[in-house]
């Protein structure tokens, strides 16, 4: 998908946002910072009244940063055996790359080989990123902050799968048999690229 799929009024809201983020940030005049902390709460209105999200919830979502705002890290494993790529199951029946956000602590690389482990049993070698994604431009539902999703090849070491509080099964798919997939963290068409960078051994990232 080569296009935003998020609507216009979560643009707007977004942006609001970012901008009252940053007037926060960077103002030391009082009456500036009331009004830029008035804009904030009015992008958590316009967001509350087009979903279906309290106003309590979207501003514990989007208003509780502070300093500059900038997208959210998240690292996707793509880990093949046999022309088949790894998915887990999710407590709610949906199937993904394992993965997740990147803790403060961790690089692209120690988190992605950190996710696999807690989600997959598996103990991995991050070798390639894939892609580096805009999140919104992929996946819906479209979220209220910005996230950079990154895709990383790894290569298995050892281990083996078991249930725990993040997902109940592991297994590998074919390109033509791929479950119900957990569309919010990884669609279809990020899989097929995935397998077109596993065959390429000279794959350039896709970055957007």
């Amino acid at each position: 998908m080569n296009k935003t799929l998020q609507p216009q009024w979560l643009e707007w809201a977004k942006e609001l946002q970012f901008l009252a983020q940053t007037g926060l940030t960077y103002s030391k005049d009082v009456f500036d910072i009331e009004r830029f902390e008035r804009i904030r709460e009015i992008s958590a209105e316009i967001i509350s009244a087009q979903s279906e999200l309290s106003l309590e919830k979207v501003k514990d979502l989007f208003c509780n940063e502070t300093g500059f705002q900038t997208p959210k890290l998240d690292t996707r494993a793509a880990i093949f055996k046999e022309d088949k790529i790894l998915l887990v199951k999710e407590r709610n029946g949906t199937w993904s790359l394992p993965g997740g956000w990147v803790d403060v602590n961790q690089t692209v690389k120690s988190n992605t080989e950190k996710e696999v482990e807690e989600e997959a049993g598996l103990k991995v070698e991050a070798t390639r990123i894939i892609a580096v994604q805009d999140r919104n431009m992929h996946n819906v539902p479209p979220y209220a902050y910005n996230v950079c999703k990154i895709f990383v090849l790894c290569e298995i070491l050892s281990g083996y799968f078991q249930p725990n509080i993040e997902t109940t099964e592991s297994d590998y798919f074919r390109l033509e048999e791929l479950p119900l997939l957990a569309e919010e963290k990884n669609n279809e068409e990020q899989i097929k690229m995935c397998f077109s960078a596993y065959h390429d051994k000279n794959w350039q990232v896709l970055f957007e």
